[in-house]
Parts: structure tokens; C-alpha cells; sequence
């Protein structure tokens, strides 16, 4: 036989050799604090892993499983760096009866749980701690409790972070970038973003100093490369240091039924609850924002600058102690903000929140307040609308068709002095421009209102009684918070039907199409 035809017998068989090798047979690895053996191989609930160095340095495949098992304990970073595909993800979960598998950074990391330049993981099911004894405490050291960090890799598929319980994170409240759950998307060299990623389903509690906060460096009109497919749904977050819920850098962004209680607990300088910095299209829907402690900014909703088409649909803002929504902007320039555009906050409940309602701060143009149902109770005197300056004033702005119940003194005006976190105001919006009010009810006691409200008869407005009594939730006890999530979204609607006089319509989000693109 030649060998040429040795050759054409030999490349069938190697080619059919190729491809098995090319699909390798997934595999589950299990993980247990007290019974494993790094020695073991690990695929069996008989013979597991015991530490998650073993899981850092182990080499996954596409479609492998990691299972921690239920009641172990490791004072230890887990630490995912290999990458599944769409249609074979590698997932972090728990196995067994008993507590989450808990893991305790304890300080020795600055994550608990880090997915690093991977793509195509889930981390599911566990509880993470990041916080130092008293006497190894550093004010300056950064903690998080979950990190998700892609840094010169271009695109990053498929991140899912579902079902945590992430508590006592001692991050330093100097910077936004530390806190509960983090993701970032960094690259000096190869310009890096998100490309579907959900954080869904999460307890975030006792944080510093964010919540859940996104990272990007690319967020100028030049340099700009935005997160697409977003999605933070249906997590809780209670006593965070600074902000609750920030996106940043991110097209089409979809924050949707979050509940965040008690941000601005601890950090100094200007937090809300939820907001967005540097976006586009960012759809913020039937959240709660309640009791942020702070009037430095202190409102349950932003809609920050550098940003265009935010919109704020159907929340509910309570008890903030700086107000119910902040619109606002420093000077535009063409390298790294282009102002606040085109925000739309429609069909959203406010009540008894502090200081100023609805606040326009500098170099806001194209916004629309609409249809919102502001309650303001007994004794409460509050800026229902003021304008303040930051490098500028706001223009174009309308307020339509909103609905004003004041049991107490509502304001409207331009900041006129300053006194800390408060502002002095005096009637009228000038040098504001077109600041427009048009078809709004005013119940109760107002002071320099505006035109539309001229020469109505003043009655005194009491409040009806109502159910407001919203679900509550103790995230020292987790079990049950699927049951709380269901119950919640549930008075939310039915609240929400209650006070707008009409159902619920939640909509989808959007991303700029190539006609909208930065310039």
C-alpha cells in the first residue's frame, strides 16, 4: 500500500477522533467544607473537594457544575475564571438539606465570590460575607460581596448572579465601586462591556457602599461602549451605606420590582436609592425606594447625568428623607457629559417623602413629569418642584397632568441660598427656561404656584384612608423571600391600579438605534 493511501484511510479516524475529543462530557464537582478531600477527585457527594482554592485553580469545561454543599463554611474567596458557552453554561450552586453553603471573606479578599474574565456563569444559591473583625478594620479597604469584573476582553457573554444572600460587606464608604454586588466592565486596552447579564432574585443587606452598582470606563461621547441586555429584577436591599441600585455605562438597561430600603445609611456626600449615571434608554419600572436616610440628594430615584431617554415608570417613593425624584446635570461639554436628556418619569406613586418632591438641578433639557400621584401628609412642608444650579439651569421641562395631595405645605420655586443639604428658594423658575406646568390638580396647601394652578380655591386636603400597608420583609430570616417577591408585586400593581385609576401596563426597554447614536 503507498502512502498516499495510508493516508486516506488514516484522516476518516482522525477526523472522527477530533471530533469526539472536541466534545468533552460535562461533569459535576462537588465541594463540602467538613467531609472533603482535595486529594478526592470530587465527582461524587462520597468523595468532594474541601476548599475553594481547589475550585480556583481547577481547569472547567463548558457545562460543568460546581455544588457547594448545604451547611459548610469556608473563610475563603470562590473564585470562577473558566468560561461555559450559551448552550453548556458552568453554574455555582448548593446541594443537600441545610443553611446556604456560606462563605466568609472575612477581609483576607476583596470579594467573597469574584467571576473574573469568564463568560457563561451562573452563581446561585449561596450566602457571602466580606466583613472584618473590629480590631483588622481598614476604612480604606475595598469589600464586595459578589464581583463580576471583565477587564480587555471586548465583549462578555451570559452572566447570571440569582438567588444570593449577601450580608455584613464592610466596603470602605469613600468609593462607589465597593458594596454588595459589583460588576465592571474596565479594558485600557481593548474597550469591554457586558452583553447579557441578569442580577435577579438577590438579599443584599448591610452593605458598604453600594448596593448593586455597575462599573464602566467607556462612557464618553468618544469613547463610548455600553452594557446591553441588563437586567437587575427582583432584589431586595436593606441598610446600605450609600446607593442602592446604579447602572452606569449601560444601552437599554431594565431595572425592574427592586426593593431598596434605608440606602445613604452611613456613606457621606450625595446617594439615592435608584438611579443611573452615563445610559441610554435606561427603563426603571414598579420599584420600591423607601426611607433613604440622607438629604445630601436623599431622594428614592435619580436620573443622573451623561444620559439620555431614562425612564421612571410606575414606582412607589416613600419616607426619603431628600424626596421623591432628582433630575439632574452638570455643565455639558463634548468630551464627557452630554447634559440630561429627554427623561420621562410617568405614572409613579410618591408619599410622605421629605425636602423636595421633584428637584431640577442644572443642565436638564426635554423632560417630562407626567400623571404621578404625589401624597404629602399632615405637618410635612416639603419643595413639591424647585429648580437648583449646578453649572447651569434646567429648560424645557413639563410638568402634565399630575396630581398634587398635600396635607400639609407644598412649595414651588428656584434655589435662591443654601443652608447644608437644603435649599432656599423663592417663587418662580426663571433663570430657568420653559419650565412649563399644564392640566396638574392641586389639593391642599400650596405657595407660589404655578400658572395652571392660579385662583383655585384653597380647601384643605386630608388624606383617605387607604391600604398602604406594603409587604414587609426581615432579611435576617431569608426563607420565604420568593413567597415576599410575589406578595409585593402584587399590592404594587394593585396600589399602583388604586391611585392612577387605571391597570398596569409595564413596558419593555429599548436600545438607540444607529440614528441615535452619541455624537
Amino acid at each position: 500500500m503507498c502512502l498516499n493511501d495510508i493516508r486516506k484511510l488514516a484522516f476518516p479516524a482522525l477526523m472522527l477522533c477530533t471530533a469526539f475529543t472536541g466534545v468533552a462530557r460535562a461533569e459535576t464537582y462537588y465541594v463540602d467544607s467538613v467531609l472533603g478531600d482535595d486529594r478526592a477527585p470530587g465527582l461524587s457527594v462520597e468523595r468532594p473537594w474541601r476548599s475553594l482554592a481547589r475550585v480556583r485553580d481547577f481547569p472547567f469545561k463548558p457545562g460543568d457544575r460546581i455544588l457547594l454543599m448545604a451547611g459548610s463554611t469556608w473563610k475563603e474567596p470562590l473564585t470562577i475564571s473558566r468560561s461555559g458557552r450559551a448552550d453548556a453554561r458552568i453554574t455555582v450552586s448548593s446541594a443537600g438539606a441545610g443553611p446556604r453553603p456560606r462563605i466568609d471573606a472575612g477581609g483576607v479578599s476583596p470579594y467573597g465570590v469574584g467571576v473574573m474574565n469568564a463568560e457563561y456563569v451562573t452563581v446561585s444559591g449561596l450566602e457571602v460575607t466580606n466583613d472584618n473583625p473590629p480590631s483588622n478594620r481598614d476604612a480604606s479597604a475595598m469589600r464586595t460581596g459578589v464581583l463580576v469584573s471583565a477587564q480587555d476582553r471586548g465583549v462578555t457573554r451570559g452572566i447570571r448572579i440569582t438567588d444570593m444572600y449577601i450580608h455584613d460587606v464592610r466596603g470602605t464608604n469613600a468609593r462607589k465601586d465597593n458594596g454588595g454586588i459589583v460588576f465592571q466592565a474596565v479594558g485600557q486596552r481593548v474597550a469591554t462591556r457586558f452583553l447579557d447579564i441578569a442580577i435577579e432574585r438577590n438579599i443584599v443587606w448591610r452593605v458598604d457602599r453600594s448596593g448593586i452598582a455597575g462599573i464602566s470606563d467607556r462612557v464618553t461621547a468618544a469613547n463610548w461602549f455600553p452594557s446591553e441586555n441588563v437586567v437587575i429584577r427582583d432584589n431586595y436591599l436593606e441598610d446600605v451605606g450609600g446607593d442602592g441600585i446604579v447602572p452606569r455605562g449601560t444601552d437599554g438597561a431594565l431595572i425592574e420590582h427592586n426593593i431598596v430600603r434605608g440606602a445613604g445609611a452611613r456613606a457621606p456626600g450625595y446617594n439615592a436609592g435608584i438611579w443611573q449615571w452615563s445610559t441610554d434608554n435606561s427603563l426603571i419600572q414598579l420599584n420600591e425606594a423607601a426611607y433613604t436616610r440622607t438629604r445630601y440628594d436623599g431622594q428614592g430615584f435619580d436620573s443622573d447625568f451623561n444620559s439620555r431617554r431614562t425612564t421612571i415608570l410606575y414606582n412607589y417613593s416613600h419616607d426619603n428623607a431628600g424626596g421623591f425624584l432628582l433630575i439632574c446635570s452638570p455643565k455639558v461639554n463634548g468630551s464627557d457629559n452630554l447634559g440630561n436628556r429627554g427623561t420621562v418619569a410617568r405614572k409613579n406613586v410618591s408619599r410622605n417623602d421629605g425636602t423636595r418632591i421633584f428637584q431640577l438641578s442644572g443642565n436638564v433639557s426635554d423632560a417630562l413629569v407626567e400623571g404621578n400621584v404625589v401624597h404629602v401628609g399632615k405637618a410635612m412642608d416639603v419643595q413639591m418642584v424647585v429648580a437648583t444650579h449646578w453649572d447651569g439651569w434646567a429648560r424645557d421641562v413639563r410638568f402634565k397632568d399630575n396630581v398634587f395631595k398635600v396635607a400639609g405645605t407644598a412649595r414651588y420655586g428656584m434655589e435662591a441660598g443654601r443652608s447644608g443639604p437644603d435649599y432656599l428658594i423663592r417663587a418662580g423658575f426663571d433663570p430657568g427656561a420653559f419650565i412649563r406646568f399644564k392640566g396638574n390638580s392641586y389639593m391642599g396647601q400650596h405657595v407660589d404656584l404655578p400658572p395652571d394652578g392660579m385662583g383655585r380655591p384653597v380647601l384643605p386636603y386630608v388624606e383617605r384612608p387607604a391600604d398602604w400597608q406594603v409587604p414587609t420583609f426581615d432579611p435576617a430570616k431569608p426563607v420565604g423571600f420568593v413567597d415576599f417577591l410575589v406578595r409585593h408585586r402584587s399590592w404594587m400593581l394593585d396600589m399602583l391600579h388604586r391611585e392612577l385609576g387605571e391597570p398596569v401596563e409595564l413596558k419593555q426597554p429599548r436600545r438607540a438605534s444607529i440614528f441615535e447614536a452619541r455624537r
